[in-house]
């Protein structure tokens, strides 16, 4: 999350203007859910829905982490919802793919390919940074609950400071995994110099 991004939520004591709530077409949080976290909402393209800031953002705002680090937390989260859910976001200037079938089962295929980016993701990162993922993004805890969670026995505070450092290590490693993927397609798709042709 960048710049471009205004927080919205009761929370912060002032009423969202309206234009904001406006682009979302009527799926906005519910009052309770409202209450209970601080949203955002990405003003540089309009018709985003609202985002909770969670921990990802408190890392980027702290400087823990780098914006790229943010977008590999972003696009690991967007590939969980679409594998488990079954739901995408597609941009406002979204041109969709002609090439392919739009049927049950091309769906379903397709999801299957995002839940298969998510098994990649656990096989190089482990067991352990799955669940961090999955309490960090999916289930949206904060770091006292994730340490509560993952440290029993320790102090909240201490937890706390031990679960922040590992997320931050965690996306900059999730980071590092889509950038050595980004580089292995792109090797694969450059033709190799040096083949005599027959």
């Amino acid at each position: 999350m960048n710049a471009s991004h205004t927080q919205v939520s009761k929370k912060q004591g002032e009423a969202p203007h309206a234009g904001l709530l406006s682009a979302q077409a009527g799926c906005q949080p519910t009052p309770e859910r409202m209450e209970k976290s601080i949203f955002a909402v990405d003003t540089a393209t309009p018709g985003n829905p609202l985002r909770v800031l969670g921990t990802v953002q408190a890392l980027l705002n702290a400087r823990d982490i780098t914006q790229d680090a943010a977008n590999a937390a972003e696009r690991w989260y967007k590939d969980w919802v679409f594998a488990y859910v079954g739901h995408i976001e597609y941009p406002t200037n979204h041109t969709p793919n002609t090439l392919t079938r739009h049927d049950d089962v091309s769906w379903q295929m397709t999801r299957a390919h995002a839940a298969g980016r998510l098994a990649d993701v656990r096989h190089a990162l482990g067991l352990c940074a799955d669940v961090r993922l999955k309490l960090m993004l999916v289930d949206e805890l904060s770091f006292m609950q994730m340490g509560r969670v993952l440290f029993p026995h320790l102090s909240d505070a201490r937890a706390r400071l031990k679960v922040s450092a590992q997320c931050a290590m965690l996306l900059e490693q999730l980071e590092g995994f889509y950038n050595s993927l980004r580089r292995a397609n792109q090797n694969r798709k450059k033709p190799r110099s040096g083949v005599a042709a027959g």
